[in-house]
């Protein structure tokens, strides 16, 4: 069995089962997210069985023992699975907020003036620069290649739908950048595709969370961004300030090419009338 589909297991089995065991498969198949929370005898007491029908029916489905389970549980959240902590109602204000202030607070200990001041140095001279995100980090970098691209020209967005990648990157040279974005739960060939920019004469940074802090040696500039959240989903709210740092530190680094960037690009929104200007009127 593969201890990363103990659902689908489940649904597998589910015939084999005990009358006992169904009632306990039925709950944990109902709330695959709770499975992390409990022990044995608090998933028992809710479940209506024994805890020897908890132990019994974990080692069916292959482990040694109901904590062996939610030791996996807890591991996929982790790694980005959502799962409900503290019950079924969010987390109340406060603690997201003191979280978010945490994430934020640790995203800026790692960062330094000088690092993000050479990053941006980097980012205006090259020649082009390709933002790579997948899944969840898609949002982040399409974002950042839009704020990117107001300062200076020649920023692409990868992958394009229903595109592959080799394509795009079969040119990139030392005067090229490219910014990969990789948040976890990241898509099959993340790695691949990380070990072969590193190996490439091409700049790299690499913006993700802590799970690649070990790959982040082999990126020119690691960008860590804490997602841990008090709620079931993961926080991107220091991906997005720091998408806004390294754009703020790429026009400090291009003043004036960057402003007449700008300007011409307001003008090309007035022109084409592409942005509403006005507060809407309320009846």
């Amino acid at each position: 069995m593969k201890h990363s589909s103990i659902d689908q297991t489940l649904r597998e089995q589910y015939d084999q089962l005990t009358p006992r065991e169904r009632l306990l498969a039925d709950f944990i198949l109902a709330h695959p997210q709770d499975l992390a929370l409990f022990n044995t005898a608090e998933l028992a007491r809710m479940c209506g069985v024994s805890k020897a029908t908890v132990s019994r029916l974990f080692k069916r489905l292959g482990f040694s023992s109901f904590r062996e389970g939610r030791t996996l549980a807890r591991q996929l959240r982790h790694q980005g699975v959502p799962v409900v902590e503290g019950g079924k109602r969010p987390a109340a204000f406060d603690a997201h907020l003191r979280q978010e202030e945490f994430n934020l607070h640790q995203m800026f200990q790692g960062l330094t003036h000088e690092r993000l001041e050479s990053f941006a140095d980097a980012l205006a001279d090259a020649r082009r620069v390709v933002v790579i995100g997948f899944r969840n980090s898609y949002p982040v970098a399409l974002h950042l290649r839009q704020q990117l691209i107001q300062v200076r020209p020649n920023v692409q967005l990868l992958p394009q739908p229903g595109q592959s990648l080799g394509e795009d990157l079969a040119d990139l040279a030392a005067e090229d950048m490219v910014i990969l974005v990789g948040f976890r739960r990241r898509p099959q060939g993340f790695d691949t595709l990380l070990s072969n920019l590193a190996r490439r004469d091409v700049k790299l940074a690499l913006v993700a969370d802590s799970s690649l802090v070990q790959a982040g040696q082999k990126a020119h500039w690691w960008f860590e961004c804490p997602t841990d959240s008090r709620s079931a989903f993961d926080s991107y709210a220091t991906p997005m300030c720091l998408v806004a740092l390294m754009a703020n530190y790429l026009l400090n680094a291009s003043l004036e090419s960057g402003r007449s960037r700008i300007a011409s690009i307001s003008h090309q929104y007035a022109a084409l009338d592409e942005l509403s200007l006005n507060s809407p009127e309320l009846d």
